[in-house]
């Protein structure tokens, strides 16, 4: 308290400047519209600055619930996509035109734990059969396919990763419908899985886009899968086996939506009779 006196004291001479200053200053605001209106302006300014920056902080700190938000609009979106018959995937740098076929359903899913250092890797989901999650559903992000559901609980889904050398996908080039199977050898670097058994014939161009065959139940045709960054004969001289880098950064994943083909189970019954 001694100090605040002491402060006052010694700088009593610039306060009553600054005092008579501020009094003046209100009287000339209140008593002329012009300072009044650009004084009202430049609070205004200053309080909506604040009030963005406030507002800044706070979408901040809830970025996890708007991130939600978005992940089930999307969720909502691509059940529309996939089930339009006129539906549109990104690939690395264009959109192109592809149809799916049948009846899907999208649910939205986190990860809450992705291996990818061994050879057969797999990833958990914060969804499982209370959630209707069941095995054989295919997993994706907005940028390609992830794996297949193999294992599920009451609240948790395993999905076996892409990077798993027990993984096989159905899958094609994008130029044409010359199909393969997508592997991973275990050794390759965890961005590139390999398309085996293409054949000869197949137009195989580096930097062509790789997408799903759709010869399965568990992806539609045309979600995106990567590029080819190299290929070779094989011995036989028969196939290609093509190096296809990934679109999906499969060391950073989080939100991913679970496909569900409606149609399955009819498909299975109507190729694999009850009775052979």
């Amino acid at each position: 308290m001694q100090q605040i006196i002491n402060f006052v004291i010694r700088n009593k001479t610039f306060l009553l400047f600054l005092l008579l200053f501020v009094i003046s200053l209100g009287l000339t605001i209140q008593s002329h519209s012009y300072h009044k209106s650009k004084f009202i302006n430049s609070a205004n300014f200053l309080t909506g600055g604040i009030y963005e920056g406030a507002s800044g902080i706070s979408d901040y700190f809830d970025l996890d619930d708007q991130n939600k938000i978005l992940v089930e609009e999307n969720n909502r979106l691509r059940s529309q996509v996939f089930n339009s018959g006129d539906s549109t995937v990104v690939g690395r740098s264009s959109i192109d035109s592809v149809s799916y076929n049948g009846r899907y359903t999208i649910q939205s899913a986190k990860i809450i734990n992705n291996n990818y250092s061994s050879s057969k890797n797999y990833l958990t989901l914060n969804k499982g059969e209370k959630d209707a999650i069941k095995e054989d559903l295919g997993v994706i992000t907005s940028k390609g396919i992830v794996g297949i559901i193999d294992n599920t609980s009451n609240g948790y889904a395993r999905v076996l990763s892409i990077l798993n050398t027990k993984s096989r996908i159905n899958a094609q080039l994008k130029a044409s419908n010359h199909i393969g199977s997508l592997e991973w050898d275990g050794k390759s670097h965890v961005n590139t899985v390999q398309l085996t058994d293409v054949s000869k014939f197949a137009p195989v161009k580096i930097g062509d886009t790789i997408i799903t065959g759709g010869e399965s139940t568990i992806f539609p045709k045309g979600i995106p899968i990567g590029i080819i960054e190299s290929f070779v004969l094989d011995i036989s001289g028969d196939t290609y086996t093509i190096q296809v880098t990934l679109f999906n950064d499969m060391t950073n994943l989080s939100h991913v939506y679970i496909i569900e083909n409606l149609d399955s189970e009819e498909i299975k019954l109507l190729e694999n009779p009850i009775d052979e």
